[in-house]
């Protein structure tokens, strides 16, 4: 009689502690799964609408075998509603999320970081396919925040409707963003759509679509209190930061340079800014901080309307003239070409007229190097 209840015993506990494949329909039964995996281990999250503010630590895979936490039905998205944060991961590592809403967060709609030891980084976190909906509505309230998270991937997301900004990372490096779309609503504030700063580096941003998506749609740096800086404070914000074959439509500034070392800019269309099509800025003013400096605005196609007078906004305290602007199309009321803070290298210019055929430009000047078509609107 013992063998029976030997094999029952067993039944029940490997589950929790190997590498396994769960289903879970409640708020408790994620949290309890998520608690007992182990690398290879993939939650399965049921149809339906769960309370946010669901905070999971020390989430463990490996590079063979990260852990997943997805929909259980591919078509069917499970709903974190409401929050502080809607979902946020602390110390975690080699995890996939994937296939997952968040909506009405007052806080973050999604968080990660690295729970406060700046030295040693969340890292090789991948977020896929995830719908991050009306987070704030106003104030510094990020859809996606990421503090302190090294080695990952945002692709594939829809954000729409944020406080503060859409991506806001602190401290981040090696990272990419590809293939989003971040949509600005109205009734939120929306200071930016991707904010790289506090000594983040080494990211890229590729073939993105921003729609009317906040006063900057990217801004490379920022203004970081002392102690978020990871892994310790140098003299710039953000460093080798490359923003690639993204369209941007509307933005009081599509592209901002902040208290940042280079920036390299290259193979974006541009279309309808609100007041400038890029700032250089020095918004942290301590003394160690160098000036905002070395960026490149290269094969880019601009088009804008009477609403932009000044093309690029100089603030006090950085040095425009360490920029190189190279091969860009404009195409704007006036006759002249734009001004840019130093003279740039070979281009092009034309008058915009109001019913020129816009598709079958930026096809030309795609043909010829310049700008992106990526369209990822439904």
């Amino acid at each position: 009689m013992r063998l029976p209840v030997f094999v029952f015993i067993l039944s029940t506990v490997i589950p929790w502690t190997r590498a396994q494949d769960v289903v879970v329909s409640s708020r408790n039964e994620l949290i309890k799964a998520a608690s007992h995996s182990t690398p290879g281990s993939t939650i399965r999250i049921a149809p339906g609408t769960y309370p946010g503010g669901i905070h999971v630590l020390n989430l463990r895979g490996t590079r063979a075998k990260p852990i997943t936490i997805t929909a259980l039905k591919p078509d069917d998205w499970p709903l974190f509603e409401g929050g502080q944060s809607g979902l946020h991961f602390s110390k975690c590592e080699y995890v996939l999320l994937t296939r997952l809403k968040i909506r009405g967060a007052s806080g973050n709609g999604i968080n990660i970081d690295d729970g406060g030891d700046i030295q040693s980084p969340a890292h090789h976190i991948i977020l896929d396919q995830l719908e991050v909906l009306e987070t704030g509505p106003k104030g510094n309230h990020d859809g996606i925040k990421l503090s302190g998270l090294d080695h990952f991937e945002v692709k594939n997301c829809r954000v729409v409707g944020w406080g503060g900004s859409a991506i806001d990372m602190v401290g981040c490096h090696e990272g990419i963003v590809k293939e989003c779309t971040f949509e600005g609503r109205s009734g939120f504030s929306q200071s930016n759509a991707i904010q790289m700063k506090g000594g983040s580096s080494d990211l890229k941003i590729d073939r993105n679509v921003f729609q009317h998506a906040g006063h900057r749609s990217i801004n490379i740096g920022g203004h970081t209190g002392d102690p978020f800086f990871r892994p310790e404070m140098r003299d710039y914000e953000a460093t080798r930061i490359e923003v690639a074959g993204n369209q941007f439509m509307g933005s009081t500034a599509p592209i901002a340079w902040a208290t940042s070392k280079g920036g390299y800019v290259h193979h974006n269309t541009i279309l309808f800014p609100e007041k400038w099509v890029m700032r250089i800025l020095q918004e942290n003013n301590k003394e160690n901080f160098a000036p905002s400096q070395g960026g490149r605005f290269e094969h880019n196609v601009v088009v804008y309307d009477e609403r932009v007078s000044i093309p690029v906004n100089i603030g006090e305290g950085t040095l425009p003239k360490s920029f190189t602007f190279k091969n860009n199309y404009w195409l704007t009321p006036s006759k002249q070409k734009p001004k840019m803070p130093t003279t740039e290298i070979g281009g092009g210019h034309a008058t915009y007229a109001t019913n020129m055929d816009l598709d079958k430009e930026l096809s030309k000047q795609a043909k010829l190097g310049r700008g992106s078509l990526v369209d990822h609107s439904e």
